[in-house]
Formats: structure tokens, sequence, C-alpha cells
């Protein structure tokens, strides 16, 4: 069903795309009538002079995708066009959160019979130091302003150290094609981020790259259950029983940086003497004398978009090393990397418009993949489901209606605090049933009697767990009724790795 709900007094009406039978979750209504209040601080700095330039700045047009549910600030599967201006909280802090999709020769029956094995090598690697990721001042430095195409020009200086083995400079580059803004996004500079660069000539390693992130990020190393539709499916090299991975992941600290140099950059542009918004939601106009403000937001979005697209890059490199290791070598290949928290420039009938996307997948249809090796079937879209549950992978239709783009995931249907009460019959069958690796092994002896840990442990898990999220079964549903994405398989995990 799509819920249409009026929210000013032009009887502007927001699309939201919800299962059947559903209602839009009470606290994330609230956030959402908080958040359209932004079009009276719009109003109001338009009558300021000089402040926008230009016609008129607009929200053009909002959506929620079927995963809606309360956020911070800005409620999780909001996607919302504007003309004239941006809004960096419709993107989020960890800018650049977004899935990575891997199809790969490796066999169910090997993994399952060395899943011990695979376990521990995943704990030391992911949790415990075992990553090997040294890079010099100059590709932190590279990697910020120029993305993927930077860690590609300056690869030579890390040389086949640690990680860096499985760095193949003609398949990255191939890879690129395969990366939503080819994973490189050009920033004029890197405003705060000298400290983490560091020497350009040294070799040194950092604490961020290769870190999955809190929350519902995860690695999933999945089985392909079923095929809906095979010529796609026979073009993406997906095959009923095939192992795919699926990675979750951002831009961590360095999106948290950015986001906070964001709103410091849109406080200090605010007229003096105005009282400020009370949602705290501020736009950065495109043409206005404070053109510097928004230069600088540009390069610290894309700094920390940038960054996300390596540590994806790397997770991915990671996981291939714990099976090289374990099961010998092993071929993992790229079907797509896309961002669902970001702002996209959308040119449209000769004017430009930024969709903001909140949580939300693009997914767009063969018109909007022209030119790639996706013409033919559409953008490849990720929704995964709860840790444990199914996941599906779609084809964009490129709904113009929908702002074309989709889902990120089933959404949220008890808060975290929830969903860490109670349930205890079905988040025992749901440990029984599934095999998940966090920084804790529960089982350890010496943990044995430190009941704090445990409790902890057990909590961050609930917190996750299927009985948390909505059906991703009916998500999926709203979006082949609504024409937003077709899908195309449907996995189940084999195992789910968690911070």
């Amino acid at each position: 069903m799509v819920y249409k709900i009026e929210w000013n007094d032009r009887k502007n009406v927001i699309s939201c795309y919800l299962p059947e039978d559903a209602t839009p979750d009470k606290n994330a209504m609230a956030e959402l009538h908080q958040m359209t209040a932004l079009e009276e601080t719009l109003e109001k700095l338009a009558a300021v002079p000089d402040y926008f330039q230009g016609d008129a700045p607009q929200i053009e047009k909002l959506i929620l995708t079927p995963d809606f549910h309360k956020g911070a600030g800005i409620p999780i599967g909001t996607v919302m066009m504007t003309k004239g201006f941006v809004v960096p909280q419709a993107m989020g802090n960890d800018i650049n959160c977004g899935m990575r999709f891997y199809t790969t020769d490796l066999s169910e029956v090997k993994i399952q019979q060395n899943l011990p094995e695979l376990t521990k090598k995943i704990r030391h690697i992911f949790f415990e130091g075992g990553r090997q990721i040294p890079m010099t001042g100059r590709q932190r430095e590279a990697l910020f302003r120029y993305g993927l195409e930077g860690l590609l020009e300056t690869c030579q200086d890390s040389g086949k150290n640690g990680l860096w083995r499985y760095y193949q400079p003609k398949v990255q580059e191939k890879w690129l094609n395969r990366t939503v803004f080819r994973g490189s996004l050009n920033a004029a500079k890197t405003e705060g981020l000298e400290d983490f660069i560091g020497d350009y000539q040294q070799l040194t390693y950092d604490d961020q790259i290769g870190t999955i992130g809190g929350g519902n990020h995860f690695l999933e190393v999945q089985r392909v259950v079923e095929i809906y539709d095979g010529q796609t499916a026979n073009a993406w090299n997906l095959k009923k029983g095939a192992v795919v991975i699926m990675l979750h992941t951002g831009s961590l600290t360095i999106g948290h940086h950015s986001g906070l140099l964001n709103r410091k950059i849109c406080q200090e542009i605010y007229p003096v003497g105005f009282t400020q918004p009370e949602n705290k939601i501020y736009p950065i106009p495109e043409f206005c004398t404070a053109q510097d403000a928004w230069n600088r937001f540009w390069s610290t979005s894309k700094n920390a978009a940038n960054f996300g697209f390596a540590n994806r890059l790397f997770l991915g490199f990671m996981i291939q090393e714990v099976f090289t290791q374990v099961l010998g070598a092993c071929d993992m290949e790229l079907l797509y990397d896309a961002p669902h928290n970001f702002i996209w420039k959308k040119r449209i009938d000769n004017k430009d418009y930024f969709i903001h996307r909140k949580g939300a997948c693009c997914a767009g249809g063969c018109e909007e993949m022209d030119g790639t090796e996706f013409a033919y079937y559409g953008e490849p879209v990720m929704i995964p489901g709860s840790m444990g549950s199914s996941s599906y992978l779609l084809r964009g239709l490129g709904n113009a209606e929908a702002l074309w783009s989709a889902s990120h995931g089933a959404g949220r249907q008890k808060s975290r605090g929830d969903a860490m009460k109670g349930n205890d019959k079905a988040f025992h069958q749901f440990m029984e049933q599934f095999h998940v690796i966090t920084p804790i092994d529960p089982n350890r002896t010496d943990l044995k009697g430190r009941a704090d840990i445990l409790k902890k442990w057990e909590e961050s898990i609930r917190a996750e767990a299927p009985y948390a999220y909505k059906d991703i079964h009916e998500v999926i549903a709203v979006h082949t009724a609504h024409n937003m994405a077709q899908p195309v398989a449907r996995m189940e995990p084999i195992f789910t790795v968690k911070s």
C-alpha cells in the first residue's frame, strides 16, 4: 500500500510505501513531522538578502521506503529531493554507509565442515588485531581526496604487504565500474584529517580501515536459496546453492567527524540574530555569498564517502584472507557496491536537483544505468533482512515516483531497548539455528564466571535479532507491487560477523 501523508499548508503529499495493513510507526511519524518544519526554516531564510540566489529553495518531493523507522532527527528510510540547497542531516552521520556484494566459487559444505577454524581466524583478523592494512600518508590523502581511484594510483606504496597481496590493479580498475560514483568522489581538501593521514612516506597502521562498526552493520556469508529472475541471475553469476558475501558498513569515525564538521558549517552561515531551528535541521544553499560553505560541505562529505568505499573493499580482502588460510585460494567477484546514506545530484529537464537518501538504496532502472554493464537489467539492489533471516538481491526499475529508491533493509519494528527485553524462547531458538561471530566468544572458559560481560554480549545480539525487525518478505513484496525493484534472488545466512 502507499500511505499518503499531507505535510504542509500547501497539501504536499509524502508517499509512504508500506507493507499491506501496516501503519507508520508513531515515533517515526513524530520525527518526520518535526523534520518537515525545515520548510519554515527555508521560508525565513529566503527573506534574507543574498542567502539564496536564483530560484526560491524548494523541497520538491519526499518519499518513505518500506523499512521506514525512527532515526536521529530524520527517520531512516527517508528520501528527499530538493532544489537550490542540501541538508547534511538528511544523509546521516554515517556518510556512505552502504552495501557490497560478492559472488564466489566457495563450497557451503567445506565452509560448514571448517566452521570452527573459520570462526577462530575471523575473530583474529576482524577483532584481535589481525588486520594487516599498512598505508602511507600519501595513500590516505589520495583515498580521502580521490577515493578508490586514489588508491589505484598509489597502491605501489604498500607493495604486497599484508592484505595488499589481494589488491590486483587490473581487477580493481574493472571493479570501479561496478561501484556507485566509481567509488571515487573528488574532494578539494581534507579538513581536520591531518593527524589521521600521518607521515607522507612512512607505512603505518590505523584502527579504522577494515572495521565493520556497530549496530546493524555486518559481514554475512550466504547461500542462494531461490532464483526469481533466471536471466538476470545468470548475467550476475548467481546460481541456486552458490555462496555469496554481503557487506554492510560505512565511514565509522571519519563519517562522524565529517557530520560534526558539516553541522558546524551550517551553523556558521546561519544568519546572526535569527532563532535557531527547533529541529536543529539546517540547509546549505547551493548559490549564496557563503560559497565556501558549499565547497567545504562537499569536500568533507566526499572525504567520508571515499573512506566508506575503501572500508568495504578491505573488509572484502579480510574475509578472503580467512577463506584462503583455511580452505585455500578462492575467487571473489564484485557484483556491486552502493551507498544508502548520501546525496546524489540529478539533472531533470535541464534543472539540477539533489536526492538525499538516509537508509535508502538507489534503484535505477535500465535508463539510469545506460552506459554501464547493468544497462540491460537495472541497478543491483541489496536488501538484507535482520541477522539470521533472508536477504534479497533485486534489480532496480527506475521508478521516478519513488525517487529511484528502495529500502536498505527490513527496518526495525522494536527499538534496541525493547528488543533486549524478554523474547527468551525466540532468542535461544535463534542462537541454536544461526552462527553469529562476535568479538566475544561466549564459550570461552575464562568468561564463564563473567556474568557482566556475557550479559552485555547477549544484549547486543538480542538488539539485532530477527524479532526486532519487520518481516523482510513483506518489505520485498512492497517493492514488487509498486514497481520499485524486482527480486532476482533470495539468500539465507551461513554465518554472520558482527562487532
